[in-house]
């Protein structure tokens, strides 16, 4: 299987629907002999631009290119027996925004999977926030218990303290030398993006997900 962590164009927010169709046949074209295989693409980005360019039609439209992701731009798929969890990270890190209660109806009814809930609810039993604050609820699953969490963005990074108290794993970054991480901030490949080479996602939505999906 082949999984893309996005972005598939440099410059996809700025594209029309007949240029991105062109750019999707040269992706097809890179993949070649892969093509046979399944294809799970996350949208980055510079697929679908920053925060004020967000847009929940195009969202929809590049969406549908791809196999596996609705509407937002989430998906989700098994592999033998482990689960694999899509999110539109974009969506997330813009706070408010149309296409955040769509995330959060994919996550809420990711987590009544893994509780062995037969019927997921059809609509959320309350308001999506927009304080930029998420609502979730404590679950008696194990954390790491829940599926594999794709992103194209990473979690927010926590202190010792927050990890040993609520078994969240460390930022990688936190035993990178300043130096690299200079070394990083500095570098340039092509055009900037949009955010910073080392954003992660906020705290607030890094402790729902854990929260509700208790991610491996």
């Amino acid at each position: 299987m082949l999984i893309v962590l996005g972005d598939i164009s440099a410059i996809g927010s700025e594209l029309t629907k007949s240029r991105w169709l062109s750019v999707l046949q040269q992706f097809q074209r890179i993949l070649g002999p892969f093509l046979a295989l399944p294809l799970h693409v996350i949208l980055g980005d510079r697929d679908i631009g920053d925060c004020s360019k967000l847009n929940a039609k195009s969202v929809k439209w590049l969406a549908t290119n791809f196999p596996g992701l609705d509407s937002s731009g989430c998906g989700a798929f098994d592999i033998s027996n482990i689960s694999f969890v899509s999110l539109n990270a974009v969506a997330l890190l813009c706070g408010s925004n149309d296409l955040r209660f769509s995330i959060e109806k994919v996550i809420e009814r990711e987590s009544l999977d893994l509780h062995g809930d037969a019927k997921a609810p059809t609509e959320r039993s309350y308001e999506p926030s927009r304080s930029g604050h998420f609502g979730w609820r404590e679950t008696d699953m194990p954390s790491g218990s829940g599926p594999v969490l794709l992103l194209h963005f990473p979690l927010h990074g926590t202190t010792n303290k927050d990890c040993e108290k609520n078994n969240l794993p460390r930022s990688p970054l936190s035993s990178v030398p300043d130096g690299w991480l200079n070394w990083l901030h500095s570098r340039e490949i092509g055009r900037p993006g949009p955010y910073e080479l080392l954003h992660t996602l906020p705290p607030n939505a890094t402790e729902y997900i854990f929260q509700a999906l208790k991610p491996r």
